[in-house]
């Protein structure tokens, strides 16, 4: 088979949630880059709106819809409208989430930080699982795609409790609906980026020099990704090339796993 026909995801439909910037952005972009009617979803409806505008004009096939991702009932009626509409969902990126800084000690997270952080980054997940498997059960075909972390997969000390602790619980909800989905040919599998320049709180942790330089140690590879390197394995993993692939965790992370 041709490479245009493994990665072929002309016609379909997807939604990225947490898509204003960054990972999100990137993941709305290849998708729609490539033929895709992609609804960007997330908090930031200036950003939100400045970039489907972008998009739109280039020629992509792009909506927006301002959307909490934390807020369960809003993300049922936004899938269930979006395919609703255009009678298909393809692929659901379950991309948002916050990180609420390196909380590095357990007595340092305070409840207020560990409940904002689960509410987004692991009920918000589930959430927009449970809405796209709904949504693309009678079909029996889509593609699942969670953005978790090395965080998840491994104990680390530039992160939070919260954010770590969610991440790799979003690891485990990959394979968990993975089994379930499975006999309705419908993947589900977790993206797992090492650090890349995002705006995750708020963009300020990559404008400190002390911990780009403390990153940057850390990566065989020595630098921190673009969002753009993420573009490769998001459409991998919601085209047809990934037909076999479901239940996993895949790192992406310039090699931090092998130290």
């Amino acid at each position: 088979m041709k490479v245009d026909k493994l990665f072929d995801v002309k016609g379909h439909v997807a939604m990225v949630t947490g898509a204003a910037n960054g990972i999100g952005l990137a993941m709305a972009e290849v998708m729609a880059e490539n033929g895709a009617t992609v609804l960007l979803t997330d908090v930031d409806s200036v950003g939100l709106e400045k970039e489907t505008k972008r998009l739109a004009g280039s020629g992509c096939k792009v909506e927006s819809q301002i959307l909490d991702a934390s807020n369960r009932d809003a993300i049922e009626a936004c899938v269930a409208g979006l395919a609703k509409k255009h009678g298909r969902l393809d692929a659901v990126f379950a991309n948002a989430g916050i990180s609420a800084g390196p909380e590095g000690r357990q007595l340092e997270t305070s409840w207020a930080t560990w409940d904002k952080v689960v509410a987004l980054n692991l009920t918000g997940v589930f959430s927009t699982i449970r809405a796209a498997a709904a949504a693309m059960k009678p079909r029996k075909s889509g593609r699942i795609v969670i953005t978790a972390s090395i965080a998840g997969l491994r104990g680390e000390h530039l992160v939070g409790y919260a954010y770590a602790a969610t991440k790799a619980a979003v690891c485990n909800l990959a394979k968990q609906a993975a089994i379930e989905l499975s006999p309705f040919n419908i993947t589900v599998n977790a993206i797992c980026p090492g650090p890349f320049y995002t705006n995750i709180a708020g963009g300020r942790l990559f404008r400190d020099p002390e911990f780009v330089k403390a990153f940057e140690k850390e990566m065989p590879m020595g630098r921190i990704a673009k969002v753009d390197e993420i573009k490769g394995l998001a459409l991998l993993l919601a085209s047809p090339a990934s037909s076999y692939i479901t239940g996993t965790a895949i790192p992406i992370d310039g090699g931090a796993l092998s130290w």
